[in-house]
């Protein structure tokens, strides 16, 4: 991995400096880039909220050799990590890999270790249309912008003629306002407009930028079958709070009645832990699986993996949790 990161850093120089923490206070305020919006606060929040979670250290117990494998909307996954719907390599990474080598790393890297990862969606069309391509070859879970027009109903019909059947819209994009600027305008969606989307979506649909148990519930009511507890990575809104702050509030206002998983600030096996054991029943990882994909292609998304997964089981044998089902409240401090 320190192969990988010193090779991304050449080439995402500029955009990414790949600091030894990603906490974001060396790239505060570049967008494009892979910095938070504004005073980067949000993606400080992120961080700060998963860092004060404790956890409880266990070892008279005889979880030693733990079980990862979870199951999420009907997929069987080797842990319970999603690679983030994450695009646009050459205005937010530097563009020296195309978009087509990364989404293709970031797929296949997932597929071989026994994940899913999520392809991203945007201005230029090359993104969905890396992404699409991507999928016939790979699969994956598609994230379609929250578009105002029939452009939003035409990319799901795309993804599903490339072979999906879980799609998912980043609600959390609807205030990106460049969009609006460049003719192609998102915007956010009432109940009856979130209700009609789910009808049309020829398979599961999961709705990604729900940050409060207001709009949990909502999502329940038009008939989600999952939510992404996300701030977009900092990158939409300014003073936003932490995902794990707001996690355990929705996780028990859904109670079951969807499946929950959040993103923000997750690095490490440890994060992914905590994030668990604070109701989520799976983790998005976004920039690491960026910088994985840029310095190492598909071996380096499956070097990080592999890391990602020893250090989950590591957390899990030093709390008494022989299988992601025993990761909950009971190891936080």
């Amino acid at each position: 991995m320190k192969e990988v990161r010193d090779h991304a850093r050449e080439l995402m120089k500029g955009f990414c400096r790949v600091c030894p923490v990603c906490n974001g206070k060396a790239c505060a305020s570049e967008v494009p880039g892979m910095g938070g919006l504004g005073t980067g606060s949000s993606f400080f929040n992120n961080m700060k909220a998963l860092e004060m979670v404790r956890l409880r250290l266990r070892l008279v117990h005889d979880a030693v050799q733990p079980d990862t494998a979870t199951s999420l909307l009907g997929m069987d996954l080797a842990m319970p990590v999603l690679a983030a719907p994450i695009g646009g390599v050459s205005f937010n990474m530097g563009g020296k890999i195309s978009e087509e080598d990364y989404i293709d790393a970031v797929l296949a890297g997932c597929k071989e270790k026994g994940i899913v990862g999520c392809t991203g969606d945007g201005v230029p069309d090359f993104i969905h249309e890396a992404g699409n391509a991507a999928l016939v070859k790979f699969g994956g879970i598609p994230f379609i912008k929250p578009w105002e027009s029939d452009e939003l109903f035409t990319k799901i019909d795309k993804a599903a003629a490339a072979g999906a059947t879980i799609f998912g819209m980043d609600l959390d994009a609807a205030g990106l306002v460049t969009l609006r600027k460049m003719g192609r305008p998102v915007a956010p969606k009432s109940l009856d407009q979130l209700k009609e989307i789910v009808e049309r979506t020829p398979g599961k649909f999961i709705l990604k930028g729900v940050m409060t148990v207001e709009d949990a519930r909502l999502a329940v009511e038009a008939g989600v079958d999952a939510i992404v507890v996300s701030n977009h990575g900092g990158r939409v809104l300014d003073y936003a709070q932490g995902t794990a702050e707001v996690l355990p509030s929705i996780a028990v206002a859904v109670n079951g009645d969807m499946e929950v998983i959040v993103d923000g600030g997750i690095r490490t096996g440890v994060d992914v832990l905590k994030m668990l054991a604070l109701g989520a029943d799976a983790v998005m990882i976004g920039r690491p699986f960026s910088i994985a994909a840029v310095g190492g292609l598909a071996e380096g998304v499956g070097k990080y993996l592999d890391q990602l997964r020893g250090e989950l089981e590591q957390a899990m044998v030093l709390t008494g949790c022989k299988s992601v089902a025993d990761i909950n409240e009971r190891v936080l401090a």
